[in-house]
């Protein structure tokens, strides 16, 4: 019996650890290709926000993930990837992107593909095992706050180093090291008036006796954690950006920083801490690939970087041959910890073009009913394959291995029908694999995660005219109306049907609140000419999947040459979104209005997850000396438009979207982010395709890693001939600052803004010594405006700005400002319901405000309908007499001569039948004052008003005869002159032929 149960029992236990042997690969397969992150977060109790997760893998696009359990710590998530990640980022935040920490956090330790970590609200840190949440508490800090300040420098020189430190919102100071520990320099110091601030600011920086501000270690950087008592403690070390809490959290061991590969046989290497420099320098150095050295020629040190005791952080390493650069490329230093190269300034180089530059018109999917063949271009590749799936939200999908070619193109042919085909790319860099759209894909799946092969011909609507739209023979002619496709619709009472949608742009017929026309007969009636759409390609800031309003104003880009899919009807029906938007244009077409589309290659919605970085890391982004990313878009990535295959992709798209969806303009985002050359190379694109096609843009000088004679700057307007830049002088000179609400301008109430009015009205040329805005350039190269979608509408302006005035004395101030706009030189923009005083409610940022706050309100064109016939009559006069649309400098400096006036008065003339107009002398006048002047006019005899503060078009509203001219309070006149009043003239000869005529008579009778 007992042998029995002894045999028994050894049984059970081969059976269960067979079983346990059995399940062990079985958890090490998940390890290999799946990543699960567990992510606890004890939520603050004195805050309702609903906290949910944004989490990406690094380089990849993100996904709102919710905390769906809850244990003793509070709520957590847990998140399965079907792939192995080694870097995963995450953000804790709301709908509405309220963040519970400033910064972009990343998960970067994993245990078998296992990461578990818990997070402290208000804390940046990341704790892998679970923290004591009693001692958490929110601290409030007082008046003054004590911090203390270790700083560690590997190159071992603090000279001048100091700090810069500011509670959030407020000044700062700065504060010098005054000790010393174990483990660098230390600061103590008090910060005054932290109450009621959450978060402290500071730099670290370099300050010499004629430069507080020599050099600075990064960007702002905020210490958001305390202690208990309200002090700080933080850990700073030289080139590592994080604000650490415990030294402990700092790895100081010798290793390579960076290696960067900066020409196609250089890299240029730094090291944490100081390297002795030896007699033969390639002795301790090696680079190699796939385990093999390659040849050095020389090792060069920065002579800039030798320190005492001579040693060096900084090296250089010229190899023999022409880097592999579809292979890892491995650094080793002996003594440090070895480092793979990354791309840094090789594509800059000459020689990096002359191998990989790509001419070809084919990149993407080419289609054709019989085969499609699929091109990319990815240099750095060391294996390329395309992917087809069967729907849209697939996971797996068939893989096709693609052919390297000469240039660093990969290609493949698929022989067959693949119209409607799902596609991807998956590209190899170094040991990763990527997947991306292609950055050619003509249209794409809901959400824009996958490009779909298309057969264009079938995305034509039933009328489809691609060679005709309407007349257009000078830029000068145009007058933009800048129109988001959701605004124009999504009012109740719009009458049009397709709300937020591109077939809401042509729906005709619609009336809104008493019978109203409103869309596109509205538009159509006020007299424009073009219509500019804000952006209309797919971007990444709405869920297509989602029935959930939603707004954006479009400028984060996802796929640059696909429509975006929430303004289709049918987002997950990849060809609904191409053929709606070509209806949208044929039928504003049809109403003889052209269309202008918004582009904003200056940047993406990520750099990391673009489509663009996964195929190519580190090409299509600028990055300053630093080798970080430039941030003159404010969004972290500037696109480099300088380098060859960037500017080729801008100048394929915009000639992509001109032929095949007819576009007759280009509004380009934050131009000044793009080189000089890139610009003109599109305008040279655009004339082989069609010479009235009117390119714009916003031509700020912004902090960027370009030069600024290369930038596409308003300073450099002269060098890009018929390329023209918003006039942001004469828009802050008509109503006051975009950045201040309280300051005014002209129309408002400032005094001496005259001639940075006077400077926008002569279409920004160089007119005199004290009227002139750019320099050398036509008037085809201003833009006249004072309201778009950015900032505060000119109604909101003028309500912050005069907070007493009357809603008369507002309208007064509104069509003053729209008759300055329409009859200056230039190229005349208005934004779409400024014509019947559009509010967002002071909202001067509404890009992802609600439909509520952005929408074209009906009711109030109904209500001013008396502002919306002004702004009709001046478009009427400008569209007919051709002396407001003078097409030279030389022309507006012969006819356009300011009269004398009195203060915050500008009057001028247009003489000699200016550019063939038939009216001889015309008069334009605007009083800025809260009273009435008096100006006096260039002749005397008969007038003609067609303009003054009630009415204004063509016709005749009253005449009168003289040399004087009063202009009541804000108002704005145009008249001409009909010539000297002969009526006392006449009446004399009457007088005497009728004397004569008397005394012939009389003397026969006698």
């Amino acid at each position: 019996m007992k042998k029995k149960n002894f045999a028994g029992i050894i049984m059970a236990v081969i059976f269960i650890l067979s079983n346990l042997i059995f399940l062990l690969p079985l958890r090490q397969t998940f390890a290999q290709s799946k990543t699960k992150l567990i992510i606890h977060y004890a939520k603050d109790p004195n805050t309702d926000k609903d906290w949910n997760l944004w989490i990406w893998p690094f380089g990849q696009e993100g996904k709102k993930y919710e905390f769906t359990k809850t244990d003793d710590f509070g709520p957590y998530a847990v998140i399965e990837f079907q792939e192995k990640y080694d870097k995963v980022g995450f953000i804790v935040r709301t709908d509405n992107w309220d963040k519970d920490v400033a910064e972009d956090r990343f998960i970067e330790k994993f245990n078998n593909g296992i990461a578990e970590i818990w997070l402290l609200p208000g804390d940046p840190q990341i704790y892998y095992s679970k923290p004591n949440t009693t001692a958490f508490r929110k601290t409030t800090l007082g008046e003054k706050t004590k911090v203390t300040v270790h700083y560690y420098r590997y190159d071992g020189n603090y000279t001048g180093w100091n700090l810069w430190v500011w509670p959030f919102g407020k000044q700062g100071s700065g504060y010098k090291f005054t000790s010393e520990d174990k483990f660098g320099k230390v600061a103590t110091f008090y910060v005054e008036g932290t109450e009621g601030v959450d978060k402290i600011g500071i730099i670290t920086r370099r300050s010499t006796d004629d430069n507080q501000w020599a050099e600075k270690e990064f960007g702002d950087r905020f210490i958001t954690k305390f202690n208990q008592d309200g002090s700080a403690e933080i850990w700073l070390a030289q080139g590592d950006e994080r604000i650490h809490y415990s030294p402990s959290e700092i790895d100081l061991s010798p290793k390579l920083v960076s290696a960067t590969i900066d020409d196609i046989n250089i890299i240029n290497v730094e090291t944490n801490i100081p390297f002795t420099i030896k007699n033969d320098k390639k002795e301790d150095v090696s680079v190699k690939v796939d385990g093999k050295s390659l040849d050095i020629l020389s090792v060069e040190i920065d002579k800039n970087s030798i320190m005492q005791n001579n040693t060096s952080r900084k090296l250089s390493i010229k190899l023999k041959d022409k880097l592999p650069l579809d292979k890892v490329i491995t650094v080793e230093k002996t003594g440090f910890l070895k480092i793979n190269a990354t791309y840094g300034r090789v594509f800059n180089s000459s020689e990096f073009d002359k191998l990989y530059f790509y001419d070809g018109s084919d990149l993407g999917a080419n289609y054709t009913q019989s085969s499609t063949s699929f091109k990319l271009w990815a240099p750095t590749a060391s294996d390329v394959k395309l992917v087809f799936y069967e729907k849209w939200d697939d996971k797996q999908g068939k893989e096709f291995s693609m052919q390297k070619q000469d240039k660093g193109i990969w290609s493949y042919t698929f022989n067959g029908d693949a119209n409607g085909f799902i596609y991807t790319y998956k590209v190899r860099i170094g040991n990763n694999w990527n997947e991306a759209v292609d950055p050619y894909a003509k249209t794409v799946t809901a959400n824009g995660d996958k490009g779909v092969v298309i057969d264009l011909s079938a995305t034509n609507p039933d009328k489809w005219e691609p060679n005709k739209k309407p007349t257009l023979k000078n830029a000068v002619d145009a007058i933009i109306y800048e129109l988001h496709v959701r605004d124009l619709s999504m009012h109740p009472q719009s009458g049009i049907t397709n709300k937020g949608k591109f077939l809401g742009l042509s729906e005709t017929g619609t009336k809104g609140p008493n019978g109203t026309l409103t869309g596109l007969d509205h538009i159509k009636d006020l007299g424009v000419t073009h219509v500019q759409l804000l952006p209309i390609f797919d971007y990444a800031s709405v869920d297509e999947t989602s029935n959930k309003p939603q707004f954006n104003w479009g400028y984060d880009p996802k796929n640059y040459n696909a429509p975006e899919g929430s303004y289709s009807t049918n987002p997950f029906d990849p060809i609904a979104r191409v053929k709606e938007l070509k209806t949208a244009i044929q039928t504003l077409h049809d109403n003889d209005l052209r269309v202008i589309m918004d582009v904003v290659y200056n940047h993406m919605f990520s750099a990391d997850a673009s489509n663009f970085n996964k195929i190519v890391p580190g090409y299509f982004f600028r990055t300053g000396a630093d080798g970080k990313l430039t941030n003159g878009s404010g969004c972290g990535n500037d696109t480099a438009s300088e380098r060859k295959m960037m500017r080729k992709f801008i100048i394929d798209s915009v000639t992509y979207w001109a032929k095949e969806y007819n576009i007759d303009g280009f509004r380009f985002d934050l131009m000044g982010l793009h080189d000089i050359e890139t610009m003109n190379e599109v305008r040279k694109a655009l004339d082989k395709i069609d010479t009235s096609i009117i390119i714009i843009g916003e031509g700020w000088n912004l902090n960027t890693a370009l030069s600024l004679e290369e930038k596409a700057c308003q300073k450099n307007a002269y060098k890009m001939p018929r390329i023209a830049h918003f006039n942001d002088t004469i828009r802050d000179a008509i109503k006051g600052s975009v950045f201040d609400h309280a300051d005014p301008g002209f129309v408002n109430g400032k005094e001496y803004t005259e001639f940075k009015v006077k400077s926008g009205i002569v279409g920004g040329i160089e007119y005199s010594g004290q009227i002139y805005t750019w320099g050398r350039i036509e008037p085809d190269q201003s833009v006249v405006y004072c309201e778009a979608h950015d900032n505060n509408t000119l109604y909101d302006k003028l309500k912050f700005t005069n907070p007493d005035a009357s809603e008369e004395q507002i309208k007064a101030m509104h069509k003053l400002a729209g008759a300055i706009v329409l009859t200056s030189q230039g190229i005349p923009f208005i934004h779409a319901g400024q014509e019947f005083m559009r509010t967002k409610q002071g909202n001067d940022n509404s890009y992802n405000a609600s439909d509520e706050i952005n929408m074209l309100d009906w009711m109030r064109k109904a209500e001013n309908m008396d502002v919306v016939e002004y702004y009709k009559g001046l478009i009427k006069l400008r569209k007919e007499h051709t002396a407001f649309r003078m097409t030279t400098s030389e022309m507006i400096k012969s006819h356009l001569k300011f009269l004398e006036t009195p203060k915050n008065v500008i009057a001028y003339t247009l003489g000699d039948n200016a550019n063939g107009d038939s009216w001889k002398t015309i008069v334009v006048a605007f009083n800025g004052n809260d009273s009435k002047a008096s100006i006096k006019l260039p002749y005397s005899g008969k007038w003609a008003v067609v303009v003054n503060g009630e009415k204004s078009g063509t016709d005749v509203i009253e005449t009168f005869n003289g040399s004087n001219l009063t202009l009541p309070a804000k108002t704005a006149y145009v008249l001409y002159y009909k010539g000297k009043d002969n009526t006392v003239l006449y009446s004399a000869i009457i007088i005497g032929l009728i004397t004569g005529v008397a005394a012939v008579y009389f003397s026969k009778r006698k």
